[in-house]
């Protein structure tokens, strides 16, 4: 992992004698044609804070298309009565108005063609056959932490200020109206692009973590305990922040085997 420059401030508590490892980076990262780099001149600022909570989830999208390809799809009732037998005490119930040797040798006859359903299915390999029908974005759910020794300001307010400024748009247009925009365009006021998407979505982060860099992130959902514990000015003293973030697109080998070496 890079270190950040000497100029860049990093919003944190204390953690002296705490394992860099046990440290989570956070820092808003850019498109730079097409390479993904840390932002130096915009926002450089790095929040780090451990967390107590740090998990990953993928969710791969599976599907059996062949699934209804099978009997049990077209008669489900008969083929479950076939299968588990119920279906033969019926039909013998139905044959007793035969006699003689003729009705006992047809009951027979149904009896052992019916045993011959007991125990068997219609699945095969092939309509239990999966395929791969896409997946979605990546999403680590944390709780980071933060405390304050000294400053509560600056150990504890400033980083869940930054969070909370990452996570929320950068800018959202006061003007709804799409035609007054228009009419700027028209006078030359306005480029047509701010006149169609005035507003600015929030930024791509980066979280570094135990020897692994993932980027670029979105702070999907973020939370702030209101009733954390303040001082004597209302300013909080400790803050747990459980974040959802999300990464951008869907992964493949190589952008997971980029998180490991990747050095922003």
């Amino acid at each position: 992992m890079t270190a950040p420059s000497l100029d860049a401030p990093v919003l944190s508590s204390k953690w002296d004698g705490l394992s860099p490892h046990l440290l989570a980076h956070f820092f808003e990262v850019d498109n730079d044609n097409g390479a993904w780099k840390r932002t130096s001149k915009t926002d450089p600022a790095t929040v780090v804070a451990p967390l107590t909570e740090a998990s990953m989830e993928a969710s791969l999208n599976w599907q059996s298309p062949f699934e209804q390809s099978g009997p049990e799809s077209k008669a489900p009732a008969l083929m479950a009565m076939l299968q588990s037998g119920v279906l033969q005490p019926i039909v013998e119930a139905a044959s007793m108005g035969g006699t003689g040797a003729d009705g006992a040798a047809a009951q027979k006859k149904s009896g052992d063609f019916l045993k011959q359903f007991e125990g068997r299915t219609g699945i095969t390999l092939l309509n239990s056959t999966q395929v791969f029908n896409g997946m979605q974005p990546v999403k680590f759910q944390v709780v980071a932490v933060f405390r304050a020794w000294s400053d509560p300001v600056k150990e504890v307010e400033e980083p869940v200020a930054k969070l909370m400024e990452w996570a929320l748009p950068a800018e959202l247009s006061k003007d709804g109206s799409v035609l007054a925009r228009l009419a700027k365009t028209v006078k030359g006021d306005m480029a047509y692009v701010e006149a169609l998407m005035p507003s600015r979505a929030p930024v791509r982060i980066a979280m570094q973590y135990k020897g692994r860099t993932y980027f670029p992130l979105v702070i999907e959902n973020i939370g702030q305990p209101l009733n954390a514990p303040v001082d004597r000015s209302g300013r909080f003293v400790e803050q747990l922040i459980p974040m959802t973030l999300c990464t951008l697109t869907a992964l493949d080998r190589g952008i997971w085997a980029n998180f490991k070496t990747a050095a922003l």
